[in-house]
């Protein structure tokens, strides 16, 4: 009892001492107040930054922040600032650097230090000499922008290095030579206009707008004027018939002519395309009559089911098929659905999805096919056999279906966690706990999954899931991310608008014809929803400030015009150190996203570059079909847009 005060004086004492030790750390200058202090002295004559002298702390000068008290970021811009950028090549821990709009002369110092670099723009100053060629060893680069400078020389082939780069802006400076044939996957944003560049525009750049290479009179090929061929010398046209006759007359044969060639292709062709028919003929018979003698005959029966306050089926009085269950075992009958409470969970582009809690206690969920064009029964069942066989964790794999003439079901597992969609957009304002960065960094990593192992689970058929958006990713109970709805495409009806996740080769198409590819472009534009907070089908234009413009144009014209944290979510901005992290997913979200189909990267490469931002443990290899996992309940369409 007695010594209790003096423990208490004790413990006092020592969070005191710990305190003023912590205040006196987090006070105590950064390491880069000397090199800040040589830049100031050499490059601020007409003295603009009056926030920047000894009496305060460095990291909370104009212009300047840090992370773990070290110079993370330096933007000065519009300042009058002149001189060189030596001083600042000792701050080895930035990761922006913009001095855009200053005086700055001579050439670019070595950069090399600037290991941690992810933006650096230098435009509107006067800095001269040769492709500052320390810059390509700036791998972690994001965005480098040197216009409207004095720049000359040729633009190196190194710059290939530069493997993540969005941004190259060149234009307005005194480049010569050819424009160096590299190539860049992740760039989105190239201009060289304004130089002395000459010769053929590479492939790899073609797909630029005339814009970024204009004022070059000397550059041709797409998208300018088309490169006129040299005609051949007078020697090379004299020597070349005869040397194809010595090559004729040296193999003792004449040449086949064009005619000849054009008959024994046409030829093979047919033979080809004759020995195909009679076998898709013959398997084809063959599987008919085996339908017809096995399970075709015990599918429908002739009963009349009896009518029920639930809502599905609607209608007393049709034909009645069978419950088929993928699993070996039959769960329940359809009676048992029938009598079972049912709460509707929403409706989407196909149907009504419903929760039923059975007698038993089990719960499912049950998708209505009300609304989908679906032919004939036999059509249906091979497709529900290709899909209902698919088990993998990262999806919601179908249990059981069925199927009658004014009725389709389809029965999975009932998760009751939210979808992504909600996660997102759900109950905005006070109250509302944000989804954070990890979270969504581990949803797309196991959407990216499901999707990919949809992909390759049939390499002859080519599955697509057709319909990837947030309302049909949903969390297990784990919280990993579960993919449903996938394979229902086929039935969607043709001419269905787009919800702003369609590809625009679907949407040009009738919306049932998708493909892998615009899986990838959907799959794109949920990282992009993931990254902006945005819903893709309400997104304003940022340039008129009214209007929708689907969400890949919003995010490609913002970063277009400037880096900027315009882009993402502002409940993103409370979380340190993931600038990184969430410029690699744009970058992915944004090749996902590629006009060109065969531009844009498979699922499974999308994977790959997902677990590569943070190390994510790659998941076990699933690969067959046997697999079992627990599964959430399908979703349903939200956000106000249709399939």
């Amino acid at each position: 009892m007695v010594e209790r005060p003096s423990h208490l004086i004790a413990t006092i004492l020592y969070i005191t001492s710990l305190s003023h030790f912590l205040l006196i750390v987090q006070s105590s200058p950064t390491p880069d107040l000397d090199a800040l202090l040589s830049f100031k002295t050499a490059s601020d004559t007409s003295k603009k930054l009056t926030t920047w002298n000894t009496s305060t702390n460095p990291c909370t000068w104009y212009g300047v922040s840090c992370i773990n008290n070290r110079v993370s970021r330096l933007v000065l811009e519009n300042l009058d600032l002149q001189g060189s950028l030596l001083p600042l090549t000792s701050l080895t821990h930035l990761r922006v650097l913009s001095l855009k709009h200053n005086r700055f002369t001579g050439p670019v110092p070595s950069l090399s230090n600037f290991t941690s670099l992810k933006l650096l723009f230098l435009s509107h100053n006067a800095f001269s000499g040769n492709f500052p060629s320390t810059v390509t060893s700036l791998f972690r680069l994001y965005r480098l922008d040197l216009s409207y400078n004095h720049f000359s020389g040729d633009i190196p082939v190194t710059v290939n290095r530069l493997t993540k780069l969005l941004t190259l802006r060149l234009q307005s400076n005194q480049f010569s030579g050819h424009i160096p044939r590299v190539s860049i996957p992740s760039l989105q944003d190239f201009n060289v206009s304004g130089n002395h560049l000459s010769g053929e525009i590479p492939e790899p750049f073609s797909g630029f707008p005339e814009s970024s290479f204009r004022q070059n009179p000397s550059l041709c090929g797409a998208p300018v004027q088309k490169c006129n061929d040299n005609p051949p010398t007078t020697t090379m046209s004299s020597s070349f018939p005869s040397n194809e006759k010595a090559h004729k007359n040296g193999n003792g044969g004449s040449k086949i002519s064009p005619v000849g060639l054009i008959a024994i292709i046409v030829g093979d062709v047919l033979v080809l395309g004759i020995a195909c028919l009679l076998l898709y003929c013959y398997f084809w018979r063959s599987y008919s009559k085996k339908f017809k003698e096995g399970k075709g005959s015990k599918l429908f029966e002739s009963e009349k089911i009896v009518y029920s306050s639930s809502p599905y089926p609607a209608q007393a009085g049709f034909e009645r098929g069978g419950m088929v269950f993928f699993d070996g075992e039959k769960r329940f009958e359809l009676e048992d659905l029938l009598r079972a409470s049912a709460e509707m969970l929403g409706k989407g582009g196909f149907g009504t999805a419903y929760k039923a809690v059975l007698d038993d206690g089990n719960v499912v969920a049950v998708k209505r096919l009300k609304d989908a064009q679906i032919g004939g029964k036999r059509e249906f069942e091979q497709h529900m056999e290709v899909i209902g066989r698919l088990r993998h964790p990262n999806i919601v794999s179908l249990r059981a279906y069925y199927f009658a003439r004014e009725e389709k079901l389809l029965i999975y597992d009932f998760m009751p966690n939210a979808t992504l969609f909600w996660l997102l957009h759900g109950n905005r304002g006070p109250g509302r706990t944000p989804l954070d960065w990890t979270t969504r960094l581990k949803i797309a990593a196991g959407a990216a999954r499901g999707v990919a192992f949809i992909h390759n689970s049939c390499k002859s058929l080519r599955l697509t899931h057709g319909n990837i958006k947030s309302t049909n990713i949903l969390l297990d109970k784990q919280g990993n991310a579960c993919v449903s709805d996938f394979g229902l495409s086929i039935f969607a009806v043709p001419g269905c608008r787009s919800n702003g996740y369609h590809a625009p080769e679907a949407i040009a198409l009738d919306g049932r014809k998708q493909s892998q590819k615009s899986d990838v472009y959907s799959f794109g534009v949920v990282l992009l929803e993931l990254l902006t907070g945005k819903c893709p089908s309400s997104t304003v234009d940022s340039n008129s400030g009214s209007g929708t413009i689907d969400l890949p144009r919003w995010v490609q014209s913002v970063v277009r015009e400037e880096w900027t944290a315009e882009v993402f979510d502002m409940e993103l901005m409370r979380y340190k150190d993931i600038e990184e992290e969430m410029v690699g997913l744009l970058q992915i979200a944004m090749a996902c996203t590629t006009a060109a189909p065969d531009q844009r990267p498979r699922m499974s490469h999308v994977v790959k570059m997902i677990e590569e931002l943070r190390g994510i443990e790659v998941s076990p290899c699933h690969d067959t079909l046997d697999s079992v996992s627990e599964s959430p309940s399908l979703s349903e369409d939200a956000c106000g847009a249709s399939q």
